[in-house]
């Protein structure tokens, strides 16, 4: 059995501890069960997507609940046969699951769609303006200004220079 020990770690950083704690609960907690399986795929620098494959079920048996920083995907196990007939062979895992996504800061759920037996959460990072960084202007200058998300080309002019 393998334990994740960040004390070298733990010792050089300050306010990290959400972030080692995080890391040793889901190694903890992710020992076992891997059902239903599932992917996650980045698009673009805030854009995520989870996919899991949840063959036989319904969108009214998927219960999906996001919250501070975690979501939580429930499936509820039908009783009901739709076929009524005596099913001879059982392949499809038609078992209840609960899977949790540790989600990071300023990431929210922007949409889930159930479609071919796989369900697909689309996640978004929106960092507030005032948690953007900012140019502070040196010796008194009371304006700040946003730093621009893109880089800064060159526009055949020195901002510096204008500005002093």
């Amino acid at each position: 059995m393998s334990r994740l020990d960040f004390t070298p770690y733990r010792r050089s950083t300050v306010g990290f501890d959400r972030l080692f704690d995080l890391l040793e609960n889901q190694a903890r907690l992710n020992s076992g069960d891997n059902y239903p399986p599932f992917n996650i795929a980045k698009s673009g620098d805030d854009n995520y997507r989870i996919t899991l494959a949840v063959a036989g079920f319904r969108p009214q048996d998927i219960d999906i609940t996001a919250q501070a920083n975690l979501l939580v995907i429930q499936g509820k196990k039908r009783e009901d046969s739709d076929d009524g007939g005596e099913l001879l062979h059982v392949g499809i895992a038609n078992r209840g699951f609960e899977r949790r996504f540790e989600l990071a800061d300023y990431v929210r759920v922007e949409n889930a769609d159930l479609a071919d037996g796989l369900l697909v959460i689309d996640l978004v990072r929106e960092v507030p303006d005032a948690m953007k960084p900012k140019k502070i202007a040196v010796n008194g200058a009371a304006t700040l200004t946003a730093v621009p998300d893109t880089k800064a080309q060159s526009d055949g002019g020195d901002d510096a220079a204008n500005a002093a």
